[in-house]
């Protein structure tokens, strides 16, 4: 039975969280503050921490930085979720720097905490496994041709993280094949034969932002005479791609930030909160970094959508797949033209 640690001074959190792991199948240890929780992970072979970032009065959160530099120096291999306040998101995204696996808000939703639990645990195994047996597992790579020795490595990385719900950052120049990476992705997860819908951001105007993502009810606007969905609601139970992420203004990020924390998202003129489950892919070719830097990009979305970054190299980088891309393209335009 795997082994988690709740690091909370509510004892009424501790409780609860307590309760839906052992209902879960977990085994769930609790601790009040910092040197109860280092006497607990010297002790136990602990596969996840649920941390809090505050133990006293003070709510600057230095005390849960300082406990969680202390867990990644004594046990770097055991993820650790953060739990904070959405008005303390800047409290967890310096949590991240330090080496925190994700963050919660409260109050959350206990089947996307659980979801979220189960990515972190399922994504730490997948990072642990020294050896792939190619010949006992259906790996579809199809269309993504090459044989380099960095192809390959990002191919290795897609394929251990492809079962896992893990948001995946991927990163490259124009054409070096990020949608294509996505599709693979989706086509290896559990989510296969559900949707997979694609997004262009770079082509949605910041008026049509919440109309395009979140769907509207008729009559929502001057222009909405049809119920319409969503790009959130046709994923459901599949996997979003959102292209071109760093053309997202300030403003529809905050929006976006808010599904993905929330899960949940509400149709234009319909004010009922829906609950959506999907799998989150973004691409960019654009250095969010720096963004960031600039104040054009949040960092606390950057740290969501960015569990896994997977960066694809530019042709140019991998010259001896030049030649097996020759050969492909010519037998498909001897295919499709006779």
């Amino acid at each position: 039975m795997k082994m988690i640690l709740i690091i909370d001074d509510d004892s009424a959190i501790r409780s609860s969280l307590s309760l839906m792991l052992k209902r879960a199948g977990y085994e769930p240890k609790t601790a009040t503050g910092p040197r109860e929780a280092m006497a607990v992970i010297r002790a136990e072979a602990l596969q996840l921490i649920l941390m809090d970032m505050n133990f006293s009065l003070s709510t600057d959160g230095e005390e849960g930085l300082t406990l969680l530099k202390q867990v990644k120096l004594f046990r770097p291999d055991v993820p650790v979720m953060l739990m904070t306040a959405w008005g303390s998101i800047n409290l967890a995204v310096k949590g991240m720097r330090a080496g925190a696996f994700d963050f919660v808000t409260k109050p959350w939703n206990n089947a996307g905490l659980m979801q979220r639990i189960e990515t972190a645990l399922e994504l730490t195994a997948a990072r642990q496994e020294t050896e792939e047996k190619a010949d006992d597992d259906i790996w579809d790579r199809s269309r993504m041709i090459g044989k380099s020795k960095t192809l390959l490595n990002v191919l290795a990385t897609v394929r251990r993280i492809a079962k896992t719900d893990a948001s995946v950052l991927i990163t490259g120049e124009s054409g070096t094949g990020k949608e294509l990476i996505a599709e693979i992705i989706h086509r290896n997860s559990r989510r296969t034969g559900k949707p997979f819908v694609k997004v262009n951001l770079g082509g949605i105007s910041q008026t049509l932002f919440e109309s395009e993502m979140f769907g509207h009810r008729k009559g929502a606007f001057t222009d909405a005479v049809a119920d319409r969905k969503g790009r959130f609601e046709m994923a459901d139970k599949g996997t979003i791609f959102l292209d071109e992420i760093g053309e997202l203004d300030i403003g529809c990020q905050v929006k976006l930030l808010r599904v993905l924390q929330e899960q949940t998202f509400e149709v234009l003129g319909d004010s009922r909160p829906r609950k959506v489950d999907v799998r989150v892919i973004c691409a960019t070719n654009a250095d969010l970094v720096q963004m960031i830097r600039e104040h054009a990009f949040r960092e606390d979305l950057y740290y969501r959508i960015n569990l896994i970054t997977v960066h694809l190299p530019a042709l140019r980088e991998r010259k001896s797949d030049i030649p097996l891309l020759i050969d492909y393209f010519v037998k498909r335009q001897c295919r499709e033209n006779g």
